[in-house]
């Protein structure tokens, strides 16, 4: 009976293709990341309040900075590593206890210097106990498996059970946050439901997949540690770069201009993803051209970038129209400086979208040594600028020091491909 069905409906053969199933996925998974930010986002500002709302932010943006640490990099090269085994079970297994093996370490040990930072040091008064409660999201981080199903390119699995993390932690909101004291739960829930999807994910991977956990090599760890170590330091810069502006302003603002800004950026971020989720559907497939037949390479990529480009427009545009309605919904209330904020950051998915090409380029070429000397230009660029222009003129400062660092990424990545790569640099825009 189901294949007459699909015989009668021909859509069923359109999502056929492992990148645009990798999208579609991706997409499903950061799709429920917007979703329940947008419900969860009203709940909480009402909820905790705007200075509560800006400490969570905050406490959030540390942590997700810890979380370069415990990916180390793991998240962009594994999937390569398990396409390339996903044949050889005895391989496999070795490779997935390794990188599990050495993200649960580096979760340790980022929890470890957040307790020391925190009662040792006593930094981080305002917000302590949320930031210490939060740590659970660094072993979420550690266990989440989408690199192994990323690289099987079998999304579907992680995608529902993402979804219903998310759902966990809204469920979690409603029942037990519900008033300024109790904000130190609200990372603490994300964290904790995420984590224990994350394990039933694992026990899928081991009984089902016939995945076996063994003893971790830490040769074999340390090995990968030093391979990884320039997309390490990449993507911390790109993270400080893109997510840092909320740390530095906290030096200069009060916890309720915190929460003004933080809710315009959660809501640009989110949109922000569109462009990194481009390139993580794309980079199997664009890995896999590269290396058979450039020229199909190029012409693939170009498509996929007019099409990144014309999206990441309407989604600005529209961002910047709706700026009031959006904050309006999302705090049930008039804030003037949150639209202000809005309004100014809404061109960066716009931004962000002009470098899909070059990136894509860096990764599938393993370029990493010149994907590392790009983040770190545009990463000191962004710390020198948001610290003056924060300093004069507070969040409007920051937020076109943030949207003037999106297009200098583009250039310094044209600039080192134009210097040592020009035949790449020619072949996509051409």
């Amino acid at each position: 009976m189901f294949e007459k069905i699909n015989l009668l409906i021909p859509f069923g053969n359109f999502i056929r293709n492992k990148s645009l199933q990798n999208f579609l996925f991706l997409a499903l998974i950061q799709s429920s990341t917007v979703l329940i930010s947008i419900i969860s986002m009203p709940l909480l500002i009402q909820s905790i309040g705007a200075e509560q709302f800006g400490w969570v932010n905050l406490s959030l943006s540390v942590i997700i900075l810890f979380n370069i640490l415990v990916g180390f990099g793991f998240n962009l090269s594994a999937p390569r590593e398990v396409a390339l085994n996903q044949s050889n079970k005895v391989e496999l297994s070795q490779l997935v206890s390794n990188v599990f093996s050495a993200k649960l370490i580096l979760a340790l040990i980022s929890t470890a210097l957040i307790l020391v930072g925190a009662y040792g040091l006593n930094l981080f008064q305002e917000y302590q106990t949320i930031l210490v409660l939060s740590v659970f999201m660094l072993f979420s981080e550690a266990t989440f498996p989408l690199w192994f199903f990323q690289g099987l390119e079998k999304m579907k699995l992680v995608s529902v059970a993402t979804i219903f993390s998310k759902l966990l932690f809204l469920m979690g909101l409603v029942l037990f946050v519900q008033q300024p004291s109790q904000s130190i739960w609200v990372n603490f829930l994300l964290g904790i439901s995420g984590l224990g999807v994350n394990l039933s994910l694992l026990l899928y991977i081991h009984v089902v997949l016939d995945v076996r956990f063994f003893s971790p090599q830490f040769s074999s760890i340390w090995k990968s540690l030093r391979d990884n170590v320039l997309l390490f330091f990449s993507n911390l810069a790109s993270h400080i770069s893109i997510n840092g502006g909320l740390i530095i302003l906290s030096f200069y603002a009060s916890g309720a201009t915190l929460g003004m800004y933080s809710l315009a950026e959660r809501v640009v971020m989110i949109l922000r993803l569109f462009p990194a989720l481009i390139i993580q559907a794309i980079f199997p497939n664009s890995s896999k051209l590269y290396q058979a037949d450039q020229p199909a390479f190029f012409t693939f990529l170009k498509k996929v970038y007019l099409g990144t480009l014309a999206i990441g427009a309407l989604i600005s545009s529209g961002t910047y129209l709706a700026a009031p309605w959006i904050i309006e919904v999302l705090s049930r209330g008039e804030l003037n400086d949150a639209v202000g904020y809005l309004q100014l950051l809404a061109a960066i998915p716009f931004l962000a979208c002009l470098n899909v090409g070059n990136v894509t380029i860096l990764l599938v070429t393993n370029l990493r040594d010149l994907l590392f000397r790009a983040s770190w230009m545009f990463c000191a660029y962004m710390i020198c600028t948001s610290t003056l222009l924060t300093h004069f003129y507070g969040g409007a400062g920051l937020c076109i020091s943030i949207l003037s660092t999106e297009l200098m990424v583009f250039f310094i990545c044209m600039y080192l491909l134009y210097r040592h790569k020009k035949e790449l640099l020619y072949g996509f825009y051409s």
